[in-house]
Order: C-alpha cells, then sequence, then structure tokens
C-alpha cells in the first residue's frame, strides 16, 4: 500500500500499484542492453529441501533480463553439491554454483588465511563476499541484485522492483535497499528490526545527540532486509561483515562511502514471509539473542570511529534510555495490530525487548573487552593488493568445479566403435 512520505535523506520509492509485472519487466529487458544484471543468491544446502527456494527457481525460471545467477552454496558435501547443481538446472538463465565448502574453495581460503585475508567464520557474510569477489572476477554485471533463499512469499516483482532502481541507466543510485511489511499468519513480524533496532537508534540519539548517521539509519523503513541491489563499481572498497551485523553493517558502510543521493530504498512486496528465527533467549550464540549482540557492536563500532566514547555508564544509559522507548513502541505496535485485524502477544514483545535490553549490557562488554575486533571481512581491493590474482584464482576455482560437474553429471558418453 503506497504514501508518499519522503524523510529526506534518503529518496523512498513507494509502490503504487499503477504498474503491472509485464511493463516493470519490459523495461527491464530494455535497460539490460545498457547495464548487464546479475543476481547472487546465499543459500545453505538445506534450503534446497524447503519450498522456499524450490518456489523461488520456479519464478526465477521465467524472468527474461537477467544474464546470470550466482548461487553461494554452504554446508555441503560432494554429494550434496551435485543435488544443488542439478537443482538450478531449472533456471533459464545461465549460473554459477560456488562450492564453498568444495577442495577448491578451500584451496582459495587456505592461501587468503595464510596472508590474514580469510574471513573469520563461516556464515552468510562469508557467502556474500565470495559472491560478490566472482561477481566482480567475471566482470561482465553492472546491476547486482542479492536476496535471500527463504522466502516464503516469492514472486518476481520483488525482484523486478528491486533492479529496477539500479538497472535504470537514466537515474543515478548505486545502492538500493528494499523493504515490505512483514505480516504473516494474521501476525506482525520483524521482531529484531521493530523491537531492536528502531528504539535502539532513538535511545543512541538521546544519549549521543543528534548524529548524521544515526539519522540515515532512521531513514531506511527496514533496516534488517535481506534484499538489495548495488553497482559493480561498489565492490573493490565493499567490506562485508562477518556475523550476523551483515545488514546494519552494509547499510553503514554505504553511508561512509557514498553521497546519499546515490542510495534509495524501495517498497518491493506487498506481504513478505520467511524462515523465523527463535529468541534463544538461553543462549546467546544462537538465533535473535547472537543477531541482537552482533547488531549492537555493529552500531557501537560505526559511532566509536567517528569519535563517541561508550563507558560503562553510556551503556547503563544506552540500556535504560532503550527499554523505555521500545516498551513504548509496544503500545503503538499493539494498537496498529489492532486496528488491522491482527494478533498481539504483548507478553512475547516484552520478553523480547528484556532481552534485547541484556543483550545491549552483553555487546557493550564485548567490546569492551575487545576493542581491536575487526568483525568486517578485508575488502576485495585489499586481498586484490596482496594477492594480484586472485580474480583469476577465483574465477578459475568456480569454473572449473562446474565444468567438472556440467561433464559429469550430463555429457552422455559416446558408444564404443566396434
Amino acid at each position: 500500500m503506497g504514501d508518499f512520505a519522503q524523510n529526506g535523506s534518503v529518496a523512498t520509492l513507494h509502490n503504487f500499484g499503477t504498474r503491472t509485472l509485464e511493463q516493470v519487466e519490459d523495461d527491464l529487458k530494455l535497460f539490460s542492453g545498457y547495464r548487464p544484471m546479475e543476481l547472487i543468491l546465499p543459500s545453505l544446502y538445506s534450503e534446497l529441501e524447503g519450498s522456499a527456494l524450490k518456489d523461488i527457481v520456479r519464478h526465477l525460471a521465467r524472468v527474461k533480463y537477467l544474464n546470470h545467477v550466482i548461487i553461494g552454496l554452504d554446508k555441503a558435501d560432494r554429494e550434496q553439491y551435485e543435488h544443488a547443481y542439478s537443482f538450478f538446472k531449472d533456471l533459464n538463465q545461465p549460473f554459477s554454483l560456488i562450492w564453498n565448502d568444495g577442495p577448491r574453495m578451500k584451496s582459495i581460503s587456505d592461501m587468503l588465511e595464510d596472508k590474514g585475508l580469510a574471513p573469520i567464520e563461516a556464515g552468510k557474510g562469508r557467502n556474500v563476499w565470495y559472491s560478490i569477489g566472482y561477481v566482480n572476477a567475471r566482470g561482465k554485471a553492472d546491476a547486482i541484485a542479492l536476496h535471500d533463499c527463504d522466502i516464503l512469499t516469492y514472486d518476481r516483482m520483488l525482484l523486478a522492483r528491486l533492479f529496477y532502481p539500479i538497472a535504470n541507466p537514466n537515474y543515478q543510485f548505486e545502492f538500493c535497499k528494499g523493504f515490505y511489511a512483514r505480516i504473516a499468519d494474521g501476525r506482525m513480524n520483524g521482531r529484531a528490526s521493530r523491537l531492536l533496532v528502531s528504539p535502539l537508534l532513538l535511545a543512541l540519539e538521546k544519549v549521543l545527540g543528534p548524529n548524521d548517521y544515526l539519522t540515515f539509519m532512521k531513514s531506511f523503513r527496514y533496516p534488517l532486509a535481506g534484499e538489495f541491489s548495488f553497482r559493480r563499481s561498489l565492490i573493490p572498497e565493499l567490506r562485508i561483515s562477518s556475523d550476523w551485523g551483515l545488514e546494519v553493517g552494509i547499510l553503514s558502510e554505504m553511508q561512509r562511502n557514498q553521497a546519499s543521493n546515490r542510495m534509495c530504498q524501495i517498497d518491493i512486496a506487498d506481504t513478505y514471509d520467511h524462515k523465523h528465527q527463535e529468541l534463544s533467549g538461553d543462549d546467546r550464540d544462537f538465533g535473535l539473542s547472537r543477531m541482537s549482540i552482533d547488531i549492537v557492536k555493529v552500531l557501537i563500532r560505526k559511532l566509536a570511529t567517528q569519535g563517541y566514547s561508550f563507558g560503562p555508564e553510556t551503556f547503563r544509559s544506552l540500556k535504560a534510555s532503550y527499554f523505555r522507548t521500545a516498551l513504548d513502541m509496544i503500545r503503538h505496535y499493539q494498537t496498529d495490530a489492532e486496528v488491522n485485524g491482527l494478533s498481539y502477544d504483548i507478553d512475547s514483545e516484552e520478553r523480547a525487548v528484556e532481552l534485547f535490553a541484556e543483550n545491549i549490557m552483553r555487546a557493550g562488554s564485548d567490546f569492551s573487552y575487545a576493542p581491536m575486533e575487526t568483525p568486517f571481512i578485508p575488502s576485495w581491493a585489499r586481498v586484490k593488493s596482496a594477492i594480484p590474482d586472485i580474480e583469476y584464482q577465483l574465477r578459475r576455482a568456480v569454473e572449473a568445479d562446474n565444468q567438472e560437474l556440467n561433464t559429469h553429471l550430463y555429457v552422455v558418453p559416446k558408444m564404443a566403435v566396434i
């Protein structure tokens, strides 16, 4: 449902429902001649076994404007890699499957580790980092989009609208963030964004005072959305977070490196649902508990680079301000839900806020204990300076894996001549 609101910091592109999918895709087909488009899909092997990715592939098979699809595959052995290659054969576009657990990619990882440049830990951050590195090594795309592989409400309009601001050669945008309403099964979802990020940004502003970075972050309607698009020219200097602060970290990088008039956000879906993370109140290393700690640390580190000091008193004030702000926002969400006929569980919402408040202090403790921690994976520009032929080696590794498997699975042996 569209509105006209603009916050003045980052352009907001609404969906007024005035254009059909066919009209948007016809434009993108024309744009592809000027700005070739590639899609990145960071995927766990387990997602191939669910219903969401099967549906995504079915929709993508009908897209005519994509030049190439890059799938980063995690947690797959040889047999699973072969199955994944067959699975993605249903795409009608050329594709490359990056087998992150395969021997060739492990050799790349070992070489990077010897130089102190390897991703710190496995996960989505590492997957995305290798994927964008491969896109850059191919050098054939100008507009790139990325979205998750667990979207249960996927359709082609989501991808078309995500690409449009970056692919249109008449627009100046270099980065675009997707947003949407997280409504499914008669209730509001998106707890990490609603109950952590939004009130935390307000609390940081109260405690630290007005700040351009906080104003920038507050301008995004869904800062934790996993869907974004960008120009390939951004890749060399882009630093990817290795932990669950990936989405917030990328926005922080955009604010550091890009002018605000080169960025936008766009409404890409009327409804959106995907796999939900557990709150994990008893284990800070999993679920929303781990995610909340990582997100807070990304925000704190960013502000620390701007000269803000964070001692125990600051974190206590921040926790108190956040807790009060979040509880007030719960009442707003309750009313909003009831007006729209949605169910709303105040108890579970307040339990989430209580956990997030505790995790602000835990994040503060982690930050104070390890102030020199570097959660960002090195930029590809730095990696290339240390290993000048890294792009060639990465491209060769991925293409060799794919060629070997394509030959093994799909080339029929010739009959022996008698």
